[in-house]
């Protein structure tokens, strides 16, 4: 069981990586809260019980990743937990319409953005025997399309493959992932769909404290087990 240490989370200052944080918080847990903007971290912070810690960064900035692993360890002990959470989009999404630049940007943001949070955590990881790395990615990641797009789809299949790469490699060292692959989730990545989601359409989406109970799920259990997937999307369609 994890759920007792320090969890850093990217992404804490809104939707999914502000619901996890609220619940890990409610378990007992120290939560270094990681972002670019101050205020919504602070506004997470507010609604999180026990400890936390406010760090500002970008998750494609390595040397300020390394700052923040060291700080967090330094101000709330070991990290038991990474939830590599932070993720883009952009509104020109299909491989006719989306410039070079764009690619790039998305890219570094969800996929590489999860391995530098990875490579940062690791030798702490490796120090004390033991760690969880939660990976959220998409149903994108499942299965390519118009709606999320080439590039987000792309980013979020490679979150998949990043975490059996690490359960591959670094499971016998106590170390092990987890990819939570959410269908609609209702955060502002909704508003920012070329077509918009409808009032009756976003409020069948599922909500961040539903992905933070599946993260929770894979926190609470014995480090002799790892779910390597979890897949989970809405009753009723949102996308049409």
């Amino acid at each position: 069981m994890q759920t007792e240490g320090t969890a850093l989370i990217t992404g804490a200052g809104t939707g999914i990586g502000r619901g996890i944080a609220i619940a890990f918080s409610a378990q007992g847990m120290r939560v270094a809260l990681v972002g670019r903007t101050r205020e919504t971290l602070e506004e997470t912070a507010q609604c999180c019980e026990g400890e936390t810690l406010i760090l500002e960064s970008s998750v494609n900035d390595r040397d300020r990743l390394a700052a923040v692993v060291a700080e967090t360890i330094e101000k709330l002990g070991p990290i038991s937990i990474l939830v590599n959470n932070a993720g883009m989009n952009t509104r020109e999404r299909n491989l006719a319409d989306m410039p070079p630049d764009q690619w790039d940007q998305v890219i570094d943001v969800n996929l590489t953005g999860a391995y530098n949070g990875f490579k940062a955590v690791l030798p702490c990881f490796r120090e004390q025997g033991d760690g969880l790395v939660i990976n959220i990615s998409s149903m994108a990641g499942k299965s390519a399309g118009t709606v999320g797009g080439v590039a987000y789809s792309a980013s979020k299949h490679g979150m998949g493959s990043l975490t059996q790469s690490i359960n591959a490699e670094f499971r016998e060292e106590g170390i092990r992932a987890t990819c939570i692959y959410p269908g609609e989730v209702d955060t502002p990545i909704l508003d920012k769909r070329p077509v918009p989601v409808s009032a009756d359409k976003r409020a069948a989406a599922l909500q961040p404290e539903d992905i933070a109970a599946a993260a929770l799920m894979a926190a609470n259990l014995p480090d002799r087990a790892i779910v390597e997937e979890i897949t989970i999307f809405p009753r009723r369609r949102v996308s049409s």
